[in-house]
């Protein structure tokens, strides 16, 4: 993961800048990815497929039960297609991987459907920052809002 700056990037027709942060989760947001050698054996499997598929890895934090990735992407390929890859892909190498260890789910995806995706414009180095210190975003108690209402 390179210090990256805003350089535009080329393609034989076109100058692009495609960072998008990504968000998802493990099927039922369980806690699977806690193990240090699962949240390893992960990013060596996201940088080999970014590799693979000329995108670069920006910033990847892996949490207990949920995955934060900048992404810098190519035109050629959509957002949809990069995460069917990343999900999918991970998904497969991660169960020939563990096996039945750590809770992984066997017959199904590791992944929930869903995602969440945006795009990366000035407000990158806060993205990114908060990225890098999700474990520390995570520490705090955050008040809920039925203990406002209770009380």
């Amino acid at each position: 993961m390179n210090q990256h700056k805003r350089t535009i990037r080329t393609l034989s027709h076109c100058f692009y800048d495609l960072k998008y942060h990504l968000v998802w989760t493990p099927k039922y947001r369980g806690k699977v990815l806690k193990d240090t050698k699962i949240k390893q054996e992960l990013r060596r499997i996201f940088e080999t497929i970014c590799k693979w598929k000329h995108w670069e890895v920006v910033e990847l934090n892996i949490q207990d039960d949920h995955i934060h990735f900048v992404l810098l992407a190519t035109p050629r390929d959509s957002v949809s297609y990069a995460m069917q890859i990343l999900k999918g892909k991970s998904s497969a190498w991660m169960k020939k991987k563990i096996k039945h260890k750590s809770g992984l789910y066997e017959k199904e995806s590791l992944w929930a459907r869903g995602y969440f995706v945006s795009t990366i414009g000035l407000d990158e180095m806060i993205i990114r920052r908060y990225v890098t210190h999700q474990d520390k975003h995570h520490q705090t108690s955050q008040p809920s809002l039925f203990d406002k209402l209770i009380n």
